[in-house]
């Protein structure tokens, strides 16, 4: 869900973690066993406060925020840590 605050657009939902340091949402990692368990071993924080704010302005009319990015690092590892552009692209897409 957003909201149009004073101080800009308030996303919340679910997923969305409100830590210090601002809003996220994670991307986990994980293995699975043979037992069907899943083991997250590594994750990554799509930070929205690295969201232009044109392109959340247009989300909030068009209903859709899409973070495009790849899976690994450098050195071909899963992407961890913060992630900013340019290790994301955040685009306003239209609802269907």
């Amino acid at each position: 869900m957003a909201t149009r605050t004073d101080d800009g657009v308030e996303l919340r939902g679910e997923y969305i973690q409100n830590r210090l340091g601002g809003r996220f949402v994670y991307l986990s990692w994980v293995t699975v066993g043979r037992d069907g368990a899943a083991t997250m071993f590594r994750r990554a924080k799509l930070m929205f406060d690295a969201i232009p704010s044109g392109v959340l302005d247009a989300a909030l009319r068009s209903g859709r925020l899409t973070a495009r990015l790849r899976l690994t690092d450098a050195k071909g590892h899963p992407l961890c840590a913060h992630v900013r552009p340019p290790l994301v692209e955040w685009r306003a897409e239209r609802a269907e």
